[in-house]
């Protein structure tokens, strides 16, 4: 009897090492490196994938590689839905150029750095601080059934630093954080844990916001992180396809005010760069939505097949995971508002500042996120301080009430979760005017 042969398999290797520090209070918590050599590989059977990891990779060499191409095909039968594959373009872009090397410079001197920045927050008034550093290093191997191989060098780095400010019992805190993929980026940000302290110390005095429905202007990291969790998972092609996505059959559709624009670029050289999606696919700029039309939903050649209506080349994967489908730097277009147009357009409301995480529903089309401060607006002008401040509401109905979009366009980096897998990403907007917009806070 004939052996059976997988439908398609392909290869993904990493090799490489991940660096952490951890500083609380003055004290070293931890310091240290892991290292990784682990292949995924993914055998596609009949009726579904079957998937096997390889540690210690590189000794194993191409007889483990097809005994697990075998084992993965073997496991793929216990699968029941039959899978689909688009055929895409292929093709690696270049990484971008590396600044200083971290791996150059020894864990000792990157940790008397990173004390540097957490000792700068420890003001008067402070009493909590906590710096971190991580970087991961290594490189990349691919290949497939179709003859599609590549190989690239990935290294990203990044620290953050939190305050934590308290007076009679009460406590507030504020944070920065830097990540870059263009080299080791810790050397004089001593500003950053000064920054992160003064605003804890300010926000002790503000006033709690008020609650109610209101005009608001969101900066370009809240709005940026609104871009990203209502509408970018929304587009991703997984949830289109489960149906729990509330842009589900809207391609083509008006579904915010016509002066969004919404993309997904994997090209620009940001945290969330990739040079070529994890199943070897070539990556491109993505519009998904385009002054206000919805155009394009973001795919894996298997979510693609099944539901088109966009583009592939956004399979990412954590590590020695399977790939699924993600973003990977999201962000809304500049408009052509000025900041004073803005301020003048919201009169009266308040200005959100920073993000504190939140939670949002793709299925139902409902979110909701907390900023990290803000600013009453009175009059167009902004006026005070105020903290404990929020931003909830449906998705569509939030997207045809952003009135104005400004010129200011800023990026910031972070992480993403999703199906257990964390990626770096990077989200972005420019200010914008939401009208309407239900704040949460002391309600009067």
């Amino acid at each position: 009897m004939a052996t059976e042969e997988p439908r398609y398999y392909d290869v993904r290797h990493l090799a490489g090492t991940s660096t952490h520090i951890d500083i609380e209070n003055g004290t070293i918590e931890s310091a240290g490196q892991s290292f990784a050599d682990t292949a995924i590989v993914r055998a596609l059977g009949a009726t579904g994938w079957g998937m096997v990891a390889i540690d210690n990779f590189s000794e194993a060499g191409k007889s483990g590689m097809m005994q697990a191409v075998a084992d993965a095909l073997a496991l793929s039968k216990v699968t029941g839905e039959r899978v689909e594959l688009a055929d895409v373009k292929t093709g690696v872009l270049p990484v971008p150029a590396i600044k200083e090397d971290p791996r150059e410079v020894s864990l000792e001197e990157k940790t008397e750095i990173l004390s540097s920045i957490e000792s700068a927050a420890r003001i008067p008034g402070i009493v909590n601080t906590r710096a971190r550093y991580i970087e991961s290093e290594g490189t990349v191997w691919f290949m497939n059934s179709s003859g599609n191989e590549y190989q690239y060098e990935s290294l990203r780095s990044g620290y953050s630093i939190l305050a934590v400010a308290g007076r009679g019992g009460e406590m507030q805190q504020a944070r920065e954080s830097e990540h870059a993929i263009t080299g080791l980026n810790i050397r004089h940000k001593e500003e950053k844990g000064r920054e992160a302290a003064e605003r804890a110390l300010l926000l002790l005095d503000a006033a709690p916001a008020r609650g109610g429905t209101m005009n608001a202007v969101l900066d370009p990291e809240l709005a940026g992180v609104f871009a990203h969790e209502a509408i970018g998972h929304a587009s991703e092609g997984d949830l289109v396809k489960e149906g729990v996505s509330v842009i589900k059959g809207m391609i083509g559709q008006q579904i915010a005010n016509s002066v969004v624009s919404i993309v997904d670029d994997p090209t620009l050289p940001e945290f969330g760069f990739m040079p070529v999606d994890a199943e070897g696919s070539a990556v491109k700029r993505t519009e998904i939505i385009k002054n206000g039309v919805l155009i394009n939903y973001l795919h894996s050649r298997e979510t693609l097949a099944a539901v088109g209506d966009g583009e592939a080349g956004h399979a990412r994967a954590e590590g020695n995971s399977s790939p699924i489908v993600r973003m990977s730097n999201t962000f809304i277009e500049n408009g052509d508002a000025t900041m004073d147009e803005i301020l003048e357009g919201c009169k009266t409301g308040i200005l959100l500042k920073g993000s504190r995480g939140g939670q949002v529903d793709p299925g139902r089309g409902v979110f909701q996120f907390n900023a990290e401060y803000g600013y009453l607006i009175e009059d167009g002008e902004q006026r005070g301080m105020v903290r404990d401040v929020s931003l909830s509401g449906d998705i569509l109905t939030t997207m045809h009430n952003i009135a104005l979009c400004g010129t200011d366009r800023k990026m910031t980096p972070g992480y993403c979760g999703k199906g257990g897998q964390s990626v770096p990403v990077t989200d972005g907007a420019p200010h914008i005017l939401l009208r309407n917009a239900v704040v949460g806070g002391r309600h009067a």
